[in-house]
């Protein structure tokens, strides 16, 4: 697996290693948009424009995702949520952020949970696309797969990456009658270092992230999808319930990803959160 010792012998500027894209108004409040798993900042593509008239943008990939630096991935570092997050935190101290809106999608709003927790100087609020906190079922708590249900998920991208990517992509993007999205999602999975995929999937799926809720302690919107396979409405609203003084925005859009498939709308709910 690519750097699974460690960053080598010379570690990559910030910068470069996340492939940040930096647009909008430089003196604008600055919103950094964070990507799900298997995708790349390309996903913000019909979203962060609109805000590019009065923020300051800022994108990135993940490393091990998209056009990051691939050999900065370290497996010990990416084993946990937790590494992802040290990323955010560096690249917003690295540019010189406060008061950051921090913009994740699916996995990435509980990255962004953790990157708070860690720098709660940096971020001024949180907006949690399709969130989970534990996608497994534990108890009362519905995070809508049972744990045979991800294991065998990840039996599955295990034995057949391509073949995964091809039938799982679908499933999560939603809207069976807009093919093309789900073409895109699916290039985007196969596209995807299949080394690294399986252990960020791992990461995902097998990660329980509520016991970090409580401690935010900004602004904070969840925006939730309709039929959403991967965040049923269960989890959204568990996410709400246990982040004080959250928003809960239910979203007439399909699937599990609303930047692709309902931009508009995702921007106007988040506008609104911004703006009340």
């Amino acid at each position: 697996m690519p750097g699974g010792a460690g960053y080598g012998s010379e570690v990559p500027n910030v910068l470069e290693r996340n492939r940040v894209t930096l647009r909008g108004v430089p003196s604008g409040r600055p919103m950094l948009f964070a990507h799900g798993f298997g995708c790349d900042q390309e996903m913000w593509r019909f979203v962060a424009p609109d805000f590019e008239v009065d923020h300051r943008v800022v994108l990135f990939d993940h490393v091990g995702s998209g056009k990051s630096d691939l050999g900065a991935y370290d497996a010990e570092k990416y084993g946990a949520l937790q590494g992802y997050a040290e990323d955010v935190v560096e690249i917003c101290r690295e540019l010189g952020l406060t008061d950051v809106v921090y913009v994740g999608h699916s996995v990435s709003s509980m990255i962004g949970v953790l990157a708070y927790n860690q720098a709660p100087e940096l971020f001024g609020a949180l907006v949690m696309v399709g969130p989970s906190p534990r996608y497994v079922d534990d108890g009362d708590y519905v995070g809508g797969f049972s744990r045979n249900d991800i294991v065998g998920l990840l039996d599955a991208l295990d034995s057949n990456h391509l073949g995964w990517s091809t039938q799982m992509a679908p499933v999560i993007m939603g809207n069976a009658g807009r093919p093309e999205l789900a073409e895109e999602l699916t290039n985007s999975f196969c596209s995807t270092n299949p080394d690294i995929a399986r252990q960020f999937a791992r990461v995902t799926f097998l990660s329980d992230n509520r016991a970090d809720l409580a401690g935010v302690q900004v602004p904070t919107l969840v925006l939730q999808c309709s039929a959403d396979v991967i965040a049923p409405e269960t989890v959204g609203r568990y996410v709400h319930e246990h982040v004080p003084g959250s928003v809960f925005t239910q979203l007439a859009a399909t699937g599990h990803c609303p930047n692709l498939s309902a931009p508009e709308e995702t921007t106007a709910a988040i506008r609104a959160f911004l703006s009340g």
